[in-house]
């Protein structure tokens, strides 16, 4: 696959739903990752909750550390000198039935739907993909719904871009219910 193709995002009022119950807790986000590992492959900290039991006892000890800043029991997840998820083996995750809830919660797309591109140099193959991903709109609502999440990205205060993507998106998804 080139590198300029362009992505299917999906429908962006389906996505935005099921993102919204992805960050709730209440299912995984079903990304069309294809055999895509850039998030894998980014120098990211995986953090796993004290309650992913089952996750934990998948993940060797030696590549866990008490995660800064919250609550015992919280733990990081690192990586390899290669920025390399070190559970990525064969460039498959090895672990991918039991992995931890934050990466059956990724989903790359939050960045095109904000309008932003992640703020890390070392997320090339993630800011690539996020270039290339497009929403189609069953109607003109989902697409000023669209709209509505970049304007709520772009507002919101200067913090890291993966956290102004996943507020904006949580905005969007409290008018809903409003």
């Amino acid at each position: 696959m080139s590198n300029d193709q362009l992505l299917d995002a999906g429908d962006f009022g389906n996505w935005l739903g099921e993102i919204g119950s992805a960050l709730r807790g209440d299912s995984n986000s079903d990304v069309p990752c294809g055999g895509c590992t850039a998030c894998c492959t980014s120098s990211q900290y995986i953090h796993v909750g004290p309650e992913e039991v089952e996750t934990l006892a998948h993940i060797p000890a030696a590549l866990l550390f008490a995660a800064p800043n919250l609550p015992q029991g919280h733990l990081l997840m690192g990586f390899n000198q290669h920025g390399h998820c070190p559970m990525l083996i064969d460039n498959r995750c090895s672990i991918y039935d039991h992995r931890p809830r934050t990466c059956r919660t990724y989903d790359c797309r939050v960045f095109t739907a904000s309008g932003l591109e992640p703020d890390d140099e070392r997320k090339v193959l993630t800011t690539e993909r996020v270039r290339r991903w497009r929403f189609s709109y069953a109607d003109d609502a989902a697409r000023a719904e669209h709209a509505e999440v970049v304007e709520a990205a772009a507002s919101i205060s200067k913090t890291q871009a993966t956290q102004r993507a996943v507020r904006a998106v949580e905005v969007v998804l409290g008018r809903r219910k409003s």
